[in-house]
């Protein structure tokens, strides 16, 4: 693809944030009025490299996903890899971002023939608006199920639900992040506060201070953001702000929908994302570090076996307790069950995993269909967020039940047990989660001659990592940590996330980067759905120690070299961790040896997360590119554009080798600038 060469935009002295960073400004982008085939032919060859369902099968890392894909496809059940075949060739326009159906005169596509859509939008508009749009559906997504969270804190320490406030530990550090007097107060009045700030930052519409922007982002940051009048108001203000200005008629200049892109990524990363993950700690407790058996070789016949799937975590929680209860275990055991057990699909899973125990991780959101036709499921609960609309389809040929528990995600033919819109029955939510408990002993009955099929992969995963437990566990705290990076024996520390994406083998650019990283030396961090790749192939375990390098080894001793830092909100603990270890070793999180690694990103959420880090001046790197081809000018920005700014890049290579490679290069570059040796 030819790109013309662009100036990047500068800050600007006054709060609009972003100066035009074009030598004729007001004029159109030379690309409007051609080379349209250009960024057609290079979307053409991105398509050659997506993998087929044969090619899944071939190299696709875990053992447990190719048993069950044979398996699924002799019994003629779909999966989401079929329907990826059947949907090439996909859209040239919609991978390169030039589709617009933001109203009614259309939908316009630009051509080198229609250079602009029928209101006068070229290619540049045209992108930025849909990277806009999809920023602010990421920050609503973490946004809505973080309030729930926030409300059930608040409720809590009123007194209006019967849930424990079990975070004293993280409620006091947040006070005293905040300010807040606690002499003399109980421990649900200092909650109400938090609860109280929490929800104000999310919701506020008069503009002021953003509490938790203000006390978690490091100095040096807080201060590039406000230079740049990136500064957010609230994720509601700013999601209402990226509809308004993408409407007819409204926002005609690109570079001010990427000022707007830039501060709804603040508005996602520091409240819809640690807003809701410091509600959680403050309801549910800090993560335990914790050991558990992973893969469908964990799937234990002969009992009621639950599985818990997608994000919000209140009512999921109060299922586990309810379930392991001895109350529901003898009412299993009357059905002629050995007891209750849960698995964890996508993030629900993991949230209760490292806070209850006995919730063994199975697979993210793509491998679902996988999981559900083993056969061995008698309830599937379904909250919101990557729960997809196929599993109904695999549910019903194997008669597994599936209760959806969110007014904002039903699906055709599921049991409904759920809090209402208004969250008006929170109080109830105890009755619920038995009422949901007792229909998977129920399932369990119905399905007793039901053939199962469990592929006998399994290994020993450990998780349950924050910045809190390694403030305990190292002599130094995050010192110990920061010396080791200083010295060496830590290349460099990274992120690897991201949702899974059938345009890249399953799971296995996220395998193999993690492979070559440990055995140069490099800590890696993990949450989300790419983190089950890495529980289910041992990653996450001591013995991978065996493919470390030896400094990196030395130093971590029983310690494993990926540490599951939790669910995908649980991004906030690995940019605490790049904020601490920075902050002690008296640097800038833009100047360390970090890196944010999303290599099969596939949605919303996924721009915003790799955004929240970009904008703390950590490069991103992926197997996947944005939907941004069709604008050299945005491509530009979003690659490049924002390292002047920023101090970031956005890196894209669909070779994860080479990817890794370059993950490598730029940390290896990263000490150097430090002056700091690599062994």
């Amino acid at each position: 693809m030819k790109k013309e060469k662009h100036s990047h935009p500068h800050p600007h002295p006054h709060a609009d944030g972003l100066s035009s960073g074009h030598p004729e400004q007001g004029h159109a982008h030379p690309h409007s009025h051609g080379g349209t085939e250009d960024y057609l032919a290079a979307v053409a060859e991105y398509r050659k490299t997506f993998p087929k369902k044969r090619d899944v099968l071939e190299q696709t890392p875990d053992p447990a996903v190719r048993e069950m894909l044979l398996h699924l496809e002799e019994a003629g059940v779909e999966t989401v890899f079929d329907r990826f075949d059947r949907q090439q060739p996909q859209c040239s326009f919609g991978m390169a971002g030039v589709c617009c159906r933001n109203c009614c005169m259309g939908p316009c596509r630009v051509t080198a023939k229609s250079p602009k859509g029928v209101c006068g939008a070229d290619a540049d508009l045209i992108v930025a608006r849909n990277l806009l749009r999809s920023a602010a559906a990421g920050t609503a997504a973490h946004g809505v199920r973080g309030r729930e969270s926030m409300l059930a804190l608040k409720y809590a320490a009123e007194g209006r639900i019967p849930v424990p406030i079990e975070g004293k530990e993280k409620i006091l550090a947040v006070c005293a992040k905040f300010g807040f007097d606690t002499k003399g107060k109980t421990l649900e009045e200092l909650a109400l506060q938090v609860a109280d700030a929490l929800l104000e930052d999310l919701s506020r519409t008069v503009p002021g201070i953003h509490k938790t922007l203000s006390a978690y982002a490091p100095k040096e940051r807080f201060q590039t953001w406000e230079k740049l009048g990136i500064l957010p108001i609230s994720p509601a203000h700013e999601v209402f702000e990226c509809l308004h200005r993408t409407t007819t008629g409204t926002e005609g200049d690109w570079r001010n929908c990427m000022t707007q892109f830039l501060r709804t990524g603040l508005a996602f990363a520091w409240s819809s994302c640690l807003g809701s993950a410091i509600a959680m700690d403050c309801l549910y407790g800090l993560p335990r570090r914790r050991k558990s058996m992973v893969n469908t070789g964990a799937l234990r016949p002969g009992y009621v076996n639950i599985a818990v799937h997608g994000h919000s975590p209140l009512l999921v929680s109060e299922i586990v307790r309810t379930g392991q209860t001895k109350k529901m275990r003898e009412e299993a055991k009357k059905q002629h069950a050995k007891g209750i057990q849960f698995y964890g699909i996508c993030c629900s899973g993991l949230s209760a995993m490292y806070r209850y125990g006995g919730v063994i991780p199975l697979s993210n959101a793509v491998g679902s269909e996988l999981i559900l036709g083993t056969g061995a499921l008698d309830l599937w609960v379904a909250d919101v967020q990557d729960v997809f609309p196929s599993i109904m389809e695999v549910a019903k040929c194997l008669r597994t039940t599936v209760v959806t528990t969110s007014d904002s995600a039903r699906l055709p033919g599921a049991e409904h047990y759920a809090l209402d819109h208004h969250h008006s029955n929170m109080a109830e939510i105890r009755v619920i989660a038995e009422k949901i408990v007792r229909r998977g002993i129920e399932s369990f009955a119905a399905r007793r001659n039901v053939p199962v099929k469990i592929p006998k992969h399994e290994v020993e995963a450990e998780f349950g990592f924050s910045v809190e437990w390694a403030a305990k566990h190292f002599p130094g705290g995050l010192r110990t940590l920061a010396e080791a990076l200083e010295s060496g024996e830590i290349l460099g520390i990274v992120n690897l996330v991201g949702c899974n994406n059938p345009r890249v083998i399953y799971e296995k650019a996220i395998a193999d980067i993690a492979d070559r990283l440990i055995r140069n030396n490099v800590l890696v961090l993990t949450n989300g759905c790419a983190s089950f790749a890495l529980l289910k192939l041992g990653f996450c375990s001591v013995k991978a120690l065996e493919r470390t390098g030896a400094p990196l080894r030395n130093f971590l001793k029983d310690l494993p070299p990926v540490w599951h830092v939790g669910e995908c909100l649980d991004n906030a603990r690995s940019s605490a961790f790049f904020a601490g270890i920075a902050g002690v070793s008296g640097k800038t999180v833009p100047s360390m040896p970090y890196a944010f690694i999303s290599p099969e990103w596939s949605n919303e959420k996924g721009i915003c997360a790799a955004l929240g880090f970009r904008l703390m001046g950590v490069h991103s790197f992926h197997c996947v590119p944005a939907p941004t081809q069709g604008s050299p000018a945005v491509t530009e920005f979003l690659t490049h554009g924002t390292k002047e700014l920023l101090g970031s890049e956005m890196v894209v290579e669909v070779d994860p080798d080479v990817l890794a490679e370059r993950i490598l290069v730029h940390l290896k570059e990263k000490r150097k600038q430090l002056q700091w040796k690599t062994i």
